[in-house]
């Protein structure tokens, strides 16, 4: 049975309960309730399944996949200024660049997915540190990491055109008949939830000392520092964008929960009941500000023993993120989002878009490259994320 007859199973046993009047037959309604918990659970293990399925779905091609580990961001985009790829490179680049016009080279978002800043020799924190007779790995600085995709949003890649994702907005309905009566037809109806490219890019510059000189790999510097801002920007956006040219996020979609409790774990149980009372199926999760968890580990008990993080909030993982705003007033208050996080779309189309160009700065003989990335974010069901300012 799937997910949708399980729940029309449900609603059914559910009707024949509120049938049984005031003053029930106690075996008939201990008889159903315990049908009905049967269905939850079932029910419970069909969406998982069903959110599985749909993971596997957009999984990507786990063999191309392979052979990006070994694309080297430094050759292509050095090959690209000296006239062309080769090797690995060029086929990656070109598969990444299907049906679509490319600027530049194609990298893929699982090689490069960081921070806007000139490279250079001078001053040292600035690149001359890189330069050294003898340099061991690059020592990374703290960076932190995609909050919305860790939480578990549907991440769907290799887009080229735009994607309607259809959504049923109500089911057919049951009704009581007469004896030999006929029953009232009804529909299903739907709507769509529509995801388009929207670009968001970066920039560094490399001197041409740094390049010349550098004797350690820039694989980790263009990996990981470019696009660093790309991916910031995107989960920044997913959270709390609304603007003309960004995705609209969580905050700018959904409306704030309206509890008038005042405890954090009153309210973290209002939130979660919001989703509770919607039927949400799924993987659910906080996700919150540091400054918010900051003041959760301070919160004791009539003993002064500190109550657990897990206990505040009923047993649901909770993350924090940076990217989580507060509300703009003084004092700022910060959000707190609960949701079933599969319900995020993410969509890329193709790989990060790089562009080197060596002449915006001639005089200089460096190098400037720009970074570009197609993304979008969608919610599929509104009803699947509540949030509060705390």
């Amino acid at each position: 049975m799937n997910l949708a007859s399980l729940q029309e199973t449900r609603a059914s046993k559910i009707a024949e309960m509120r049938a049984l009047g005031d003053n029930p037959d106690a075996t008939k309604f201990d008889k159903l309730e315990t049908e009905v918990r049967d269905l939850d659970k079932s029910i419970k293990r069909a969406a998982t399944l069903a959110e599985f399925e749909r993971a596997a779905e957009a999984e990507p091609d786990h063999k191309f996949e392979a052979e990006t580990r070994e694309f080297s961001v430094a050759k292509a985009i050095r090959e690209s200024v000296n006239g062309g790829l080769t090797g690995r490179e060029a086929e990656v680049s070109a598969e990444l660049g299907k049906n679509r016009e490319v600027r530049g080279v194609m990298i893929p978002t699982s090689a490069i997915l960081g921070e806007t800043r000139a490279q250079t020799v001078t001053p040292a924190s600035a690149g001359g540190n890189t330069v050294a007779t003898n340099l061991g790995g690059m020592i990374d600085r703290l960076r932190p990491v995609l909050a919305v995709q860790g939480m578990g949003a549907t991440v769907i890649s290799g887009l080229t055109g735009n994607l309607d994702l259809p959504r049923l907005t109500s089911g057919p309905s049951a009704a009581w008949v007469a004896e030999d009566g006929s029953a009232t037809e009804t529909s299903s109806t739907f709507d769509k939830v529509s995801m388009t490219p929207k670009t968001v890019c970066g920039e560094m510059y490399l001197s041409r000392r740094l390049v010349l000189q550098n004797s350690v790999s820039m694989e980790d510097v263009l990996r990981r520092d470019l696009a660093f801002v790309l991916a910031q920007a995107l989960d920044s956006a997913a959270v709390q964008g609304g603007g003309s040219n960004e995705p609209s996020g969580i905050l700018s979609t959904i409306v704030e929960n309206a509890t008038a409790e005042t405890e954090i774990t009153d309210i973290a149980a209002d939130l979660i009941a919001a989703l509770e009372i919607d039927d949400v199926m799924g993987s659910t999760g906080f996700l919150t500000n540091p400054k918010v968890m900051a003041v959760v580990r301070k919160i004791k008990d009539t003993t002064e023993r500190n109550i657990p993080v897990s206990e505040i909030f009923h047993g649901e993982r909770v993350v924090a993120s940076n990217n989580v705003p507060s509300d703009g007033n003084s004092p700022a208050a910060q959000a707190l989002i609960y949701g079933a996080w599969s319900n995020l779309m993410v969509g890329y189309w193709s790989g990060v878009d790089i562009l080197a160009n060596p002449y915006s700065d001639a005089s200089k003989g460096g190098l400037r490259i720009h970074a570009f990335l197609d993304a979008d974010v969608a919610i599929r069901h509104d009803e699947a994320f509540s949030y509060k300012y705390v």
